[in-house]
This record gives C-alpha cells, sequence and structure tokens, in this order.
C-alpha cells in the first residue's frame, strides 16, 4: 500500500531533531548493571562523574562512536542517500568537534548550536543477550531553548522526526512540533523508551491528542506504556486510533505498520547471525522507514527496509553501520536483491 503525501515538491529533507551525544558502549554482566544505577532496558538521566566511574570499573575497553536518538536516524538517512539534517546542541570541546565531522562525512546537514557545557554521552551497557541499558548525561544538548528554534531549520522538510526524549524539555518539544508544523512538515515521533512515556503521558497524549503527530513509532514496552494496554493487538490497535500512521517494532518479531484500516506485518530481516548489540536498532529503523515513506515505497517495502537497517546495526556495537552493511541494504533500495 501506498501512502501519497501532501508535500511540495521541494520538500524532500528529513530533519531530526535531539540530543547530541557521543555512545559509550561496554559490555559488562547482568550484575554490573544491577549495581549501576541503570534500568535494566531503558534509560536513567545521571552526571558526566558517574559515568567516568562506571567507565573505569567495566572489565573491557570502551567503544566510543556519535549516538543520540534523533542523530542517529539522520545518520541513517544520510547513509541511505536521503537528504538529512540534524539539529541539536553541542560543547565546544573535542568531542563534539568530532561529532560534527562524523554528522557531514555521513553525507548529514550539521546544525549544532554551541554551548560553553561539555559535550553529551550515554553509557550504554550491554549484557551478554545483546541488551543495552542507557544511563545519560545530556551536557550541551540540555542547553538548548525554544528560542534556538527557528524555522529555517526546517526549510525543505517533508518529516521532521523527534526523539522522544525531547519530551523531558517540554517547552523544546512544543517549539519543534509548532515550529515544524509551520513550515509545512510531517512530524515523526519516536516514543525512545518505556521510561520516558512513563514520565512523559501528560505532554505525549496532548500532542497526540491535537492531532500535532503525523507518525507515531514505538516498540511493544513503549506502546504498552503509552495505551495501559499489555495485549500486544489491543495496544498495536489502540495505537492505531491515536495516528495516521502507527509503528510497534517487535524486536526479533517483526514489526506491524498501521495506516487506517490497512494493517502490514513486516517479517523480522536477517541471515542467522545473533545480534552483538542493540543500541541504536530502534533509530536505524526509523531511517529506513522514514527514507522510504519519503520516496513513495509501499508500506511493506518501508518496513523491509526498515527491519534491515534496524537488523544491521544490532551486528556490531554501537549505533553505526559498517559499509559492508550498507553496501547490502543499498542493493535491496537499489532493486538488485
Amino acid at each position: 500500500m501506498n501512502i501519497p503525501l501532501s508535500l511540495a515538491p521541494n520538500q524532500r529533507t528529513i530533519v531530526a531533531v535531539g540530543s547530541a551525544l557521543m555512545d559509550i558502549c561496554i559490555f559488562e554482566s547482568a550484575e554490573f548493571v544491577a549495581g549501576s544505577g541503570a534500568r535494566v532496558g531503558g534509560m536513567v538521566m545521571t552526571d558526566h562523574t558517574n559515568i567516568e566511574e562506571l567507565v573505569a570499573r567495566s572489565s573491557g575497553k570502551p567503544h566510543v562512536v556519535p549516538g543520540g536518538s534523533a542523530c542517529n536516524t539522520a545518520v541513517g538517512v544520510g547513509r541511505l542517500g536521503g537528504s538529512a539534517r540534524f539539529v541539536g546542541k553541542r560543547g565546544s570541546d573535542t568531542l563534539g568537534q568530532a561529532l560534527a565531522e562524523h554528522i557531514a562525512a555521513a553525507g548529514v546537514e550539521p546544525v549544532l548550536l554551541l554551548s560553553p557545557t561539555a559535550t553529551g554521552r550515554v553509557l550504554s551497557i550491554i549484557t551478554p543477550n545483546a541488551q543495552r541499558s542507557m544511563l545519560t548525561y545530556l551536557g550541551a544538548s540540555a542547553d538548548i531553548k525554544p528560542e534556538n528554534i527557528i524555522p529555517s531549520h526546517f526549510d525543505g522538510c517533508a518529516v521532521a522526526h523527534v526523539e522522544g526524549y525531547l519530551l523531558f524539555n517540554p517547552d523544546i518539544f512544543r517549539a519543534v512540533i509548532k515550529t515544524a508544523r509551520s513550515a509545512g512538515a510531517l512530524v515523526s515521533l519516536d516514543l525512545a523508551s518505556f521510561n520516558v512515556v512513563e514520565a512523559s503521558l501528560p505532554l505525549l497524549n496532548e500532542a497526540v491528542d491535537s492531532g500535532a503527530v503525523d507518525i507515531l513509532i514505538a516498540n511493544e514496552e513503549e506502546a504498552a506504556a503509552f495505551t495501559g494496554l499489555k495485549d500486544e493487538e489491543k495496544a498495536a490497535d489502540a495505537l492505531r486510533k491515536r495516528a495516521p500512521i502507527a509503528v510497534m517494532k517487535l524486536g526479533k518479531r517483526g514489526s506491524v505498520i498501521m495506516h487506517g484500516g490497512c494493517t502490514v506485518n513486516t517479517p523480522p530481516h536477517g541471515d542467522g547471525r545473533p545480534a552483538v548489540d542493540t543500541t541504536g536498532a530502534g533509530d536505524l529503523w526509523a531511517s529506513g522507514f522514514l527514507y522510504g515513506l519519503i520516496n513513495g515505497y509501499p508500506l511493506e517495502r518501508c518496513g523491509t527496509l526498515a527491519s534491515m537497517c534496524g537488523y544491521e546495526v544490532c551486528q556490531v556495537a554501537g549505533a553505526h553501520i559498517p559499509k559492508d552493511g550498507w553496501d547490502r541494504i543499498k542493493e535491496y533500495v537499489a532493486g538488485r536483491r
């Protein structure tokens, strides 16, 4: 099924807005997670010192890669060959400069405001079952103000992709959605984490019920927290009624994409290799889905491309896909597989 989007010919860019962060990945035991202050499978805010102490206690060498949910999605769109822009705030430090260079190298336009505060970072503790539990220091990304969100950020924007973590800053969240919609863009919202949903439910309901969200993306835990329904079928049906396009990601079981009365069940992609790290899986899933959507793919093909992106990022540590993974994905985009 194709979804005709009401966009002007010059609206081709996916603009992702969120926290400009660096990901620090460590592989540890469930016992390490239990003693870290992290919430298993979720995200907890922390300070810079706590992250440094946990990294020092880690048994292995940390793997450092650029991250941040919306940033990861923008980088994925850029790697696919799409037009992408990332809006965020970084520190005036070497970590922030490295982040900007990585984004640009991926074909993404970086709109990174500068702050005297250090660049933010996320500690992802990855256990042997490939589950990641995150501790986040927002740093400079928390310094962004509503007045920093201006119309020019959304020039040529087809879809404004908003990470759920912005719900922690209601003024910024509202400013992003208002400015994006004023520019004629569709709004895509990734719910990010079940504990984000739990902590921000009134604001989330306000945004969705006002009709400001065109594309709502959640995994099964986030959908349960948002709808209050633990039964997956009932939660999916409830999501369908809340946004024109709704998605429930089911990890190893694929995804369900819903539009009006149409439901597309996308099987998981894979070649039998087990996941190494699920960091960024949902972010890159969104890259493939949104790229396909604005390029007029049928929902089935959008879901397949999304699944491929989500699978490939799980084969490495951190939220990035190496060249051979992108080569396999681009063969599908080019219609050669």
